[in-house]
């Protein structure tokens, strides 16, 4: 016989703390809390990255903002605007995810940085001074559990007119 019974106990034994731990792991990863946190993170280096099929992978077919943008109109404006904010740096602090079913919130408070020019001086104009934090409602599109994509955007502090920049 090749192997012990007591090296075949010790080796299921292993398999079976290994399969335990590993789903233990993937539990607390795909919770929906820790998603939406993710999403929102990778959401933002995308942004920074000026990674726009990235970006637009995260994107809900159906966004839409409270500036009257849907998905096509903000993907337009990010790609217009962003490229010129060269070394953007997006910071979220004071950070609050809701997790509710089929759906997620996260809320921070959100101040930008980018290397001087006009664009960025602009950008950091209106967002850095706000007090109200962005919310950014997740949601859970499949029984995938890291299906999540963003829905709708908001800040009431933040004027924008739905027109034009």
């Amino acid at each position: 016989m090749f192997f012990s019974n007591s090296t075949f106990r010790t080796g299921l034994y292993a398999g079976l703390l290994v399969a335990l731990a590993l789903g233990v792991y993937l539990f607390q990863l795909w919770a929906p809390e820790n998603q939406v946190r993710l999403h929102a993170a990778h959401l933002i280096a995308a942004l920074e990255a000026n990674d726009w099929g990235k970006v637009e992978e995260f994107l809900d077919p159906a966004y839409e903002d409270q500036w009257g943008h849907d998905r096509a109109v903000l993907i337009v404006r990010l790609r217009q605007i962003l490229p010129y904010a060269r070394h953007l740096r997006i910071e979220a602090r004071e950070i609050i995810v809701q997790p509710m079913e089929g759906a997620g919130i996260w809320r921070a408070r959100v101040t930008v940085q980018a290397d001087p020019n006009e664009v960025s001086e602009l950008i950091k104009q209106r967002i850095n001074p706000l007090k109200e934090p962005f919310e950014l409602q997740w949601r859970h599109g499949s029984k995938k559990p890291w299906d999540w994509t963003l829905s709708r955007v908001t800040n009431p502090a933040l004027i924008l007119p739905s027109s034009g920049f």
